[in-house]
């Protein structure tokens, strides 16, 4: 479904994504892992069109997306959520998320439209009951959740996920996950994310690539990952390791 083949981005003298081949399986979900500031990101960038490649191709359903920008690719059926969320404060829950059905893949005719699109998606992530709430009066998890249904409401083909699990409790997580396994099952959407909660990463990727200072350290399965002496490395330092 989505698949890069020598990926390269610099910034001045770093090297932030360094000859990164990858491939994404329609229907699998795939995880993204390394330490901070490896180029996990960058990645997500590259692929949703808010940086340029320097070279290399990325193609999306065999059609090379590599100098698209972000508009035109989410249009073609790939939406993201950000590390950092950044909800529009002035509008409330469904709105925020009516503002993204009407620029995703289904060209919706009028904003009412939009908002009974919106309103399946809160019902679908657990915030119906939040609809008409100032952005400002949700808690962390929630503003999470509007975050995903705003990726959602682009309806995507294949939705990466930036660090959708940092900041919430063990509940919250187990929660999380379900959640994922029904975006894939129940709305038939290919999940690629980045993660740091590695409960989170082992319960719902099927497989797993891990970047390290923009280079692919290893992929495979999560338990092949795990116990890669390169990747404990890369995150234990050699002492430790």
């Amino acid at each position: 479904m989505l698949e890069g083949e020598k990926v390269n981005k610099r910034f001045g003298g770093l090297s932030a994504v360094s000859d990164f081949d990858f491939s994404i399986e329609q229907g699998q979900i795939t995880g993204l892992i390394g330490p901070n500031g490896s180029g996990k990101s960058t990645l997500f960038n590259l692929i949703a069109g808010f940086y340029t490649a320097d070279s290399g191709r990325i193609r999306f359903n065999g059609k090379d997306i590599t100098k698209f920008k972000a508009y035109q690719i989410a249009k073609l059926g790939i939406a993201r959520t950000f590390q950092i969320v950044r909800p529009f404060q002035e509008l409330n829950v469904l709105e925020n998320v009516a503002v993204a059905a009407m620029y995703g893949t289904e060209n919706m005719p009028t904003i009412s439209k939009g908002k009974e699109m919106a309103l399946e998606i809160l019902k679908f992530v657990g915030l119906e009951a939040k609809k008409n709430t100032p952005i400002h009066d949700l808690v962390a998890v929630e503003v999470k959740r509007l975050e995903l249904a705003r990726a959602l409401a682009v309806k995507p083909k294949l939705l990466l996920l930036d660090e959708a699990f940092s900041g919430l409790s063990d509940t919250e997580v187990k929660e999380a996950i379900e959640l994922i396994y029904r975006i894939r099952d129940d709305l038939g959407i290919t999940v690629f994310l980045i993660e740091h909660v590695m409960k989170a990463v082992m319960g719902t990727c099927e497989k797993i690539m891990v970047m390290h200072y923009g280079v692919k350290l290893t992929e495979g399965k999560p338990e092949e990952v795990a116990n890669h002496p390169g990747v404990i490395k890369a995150y234990l330092g050699k002492t430790h390791a």
